[in-house]
């Protein structure tokens, strides 16, 4: 399975993408792009996979992705409408010598940073909304101004969480073909149980040719993949459902509770129950 290279049309006179995107053609499977992605959910839900990460998305979030990022956006459910404001440029298209100057360097370091994937907190996304919903019909140069005004928002705030913590390489076009469709395989299965061995037959590998290819351009084990990806789902699970932890463990994927526990302290420097508490409090903190 090739990876989809994702190429959104520019009229004439635009230099960078800036549309609203709904149900039938909001839908994309696992995908990148080089461009930076900037974009707004105006309608629907469901999961959100960046890299490694896995988390929900909804109506009201701002997400921001660095070049190349794979990621998709998935609806809870097959008939529900789902919309979103797409803002994507190039790192260069203002010019190759703009990111060089010493008045970029902030800008810079955003960039860097959403190689990771960002989702902006509350604060910054009501601010960003109206800014990026304003791109779609600036004109002439109120649209350079205005996508500026909105990475330079989000430079100054940090009103972010980042995402994934899956390193990207350059891979040539046969390994990006086999990478994305190992991440496509756990994205599709990730709660069933998950063999090397199901996993290397998807790409036509023995299984210790998987494990050292895998290795080499991850800079992880499958296996650590896979329980960040199953942790990632589990905490969405902790978050936006009253279902007990137990419940949760064996949704998530995994077998038992003790290695659940485990792997939920190695991925997120906390247990379980001790994040849904502290999600809980930021809640009611938020709320007073």
């Amino acid at each position: 399975m090739k990876p989809i290279i994702e190429k959104l049309p520019l009229t004439e006179d635009t230099s960078f993408l800036a549309k609203t995107f709904s149900t039938p053609h909001f839908e994309v499977p696992w995908h990148q792009h080089i461009e930076y992605e900037l974009i707004l959910f105006t309608a629907g839900e469901g999961a959100s996979f960046i890299g490694n990460y896995v988390g929900d998305f909804k109506k009201g979030d701002v997400f921001f992705l660095g070049s190349n990022l794979p990621h998709t956006f998935q609806k809870a459910d097959r008939d529900l409408f789902t919309s979103a404001v797409v803002v994507q440029f190039k790192e260069d298209f203002w010019g190759p010598q703009f990111m060089q100057l010493p008045e970029s360097r902030q800008l810079k370091n955003l960039f860097e940073t959403s190689m990771h994937g960002l989702k902006i907190n509350e604060k910054g996304r009501l601010l960003l909304a109206p800014m990026i919903q304003a791109l779609e019909n600036a004109t002439g140069f109120d649209r350079i101004i205005g996508l500026c005004n909105c990475l330079l928002l989000i430079a100054q705030l940090q009103d972010y969480e980042t995402l994934s913590t899956q390193e990207i390489n350059a891979f040539n076009s046969k390994n990006k073909e086999r990478i994305d469709k190992i991440l496509q395989y756990t994205i599709n299965y990730f709660q069933d149980p998950v063999t090397l061995e199901d996993v290397a037959k998807s790409v036509s590998m023995s299984v210790p040719a998987f494990c050292n290819y895998f290795k080499k351009c991850t800079k992880k084990t499958y296996i650590d993949f896979l329980n960040e990806v199953r942790v990632g789902y589990a905490c969405k699970q902790l978050i936006d459902t009253q279902s007990n932890i137990a419940s949760i463990c064996y949704d998530s994927g995994f077998n038992t509770l003790a290695n659940f526990n485990k792997q939920f302290l190695k991925v997120k420097r906390n247990t379980p129950s001790g994040y849904r508490k502290t999600f809980m409090n930021r809640a009611l903190s938020a709320e007073d």
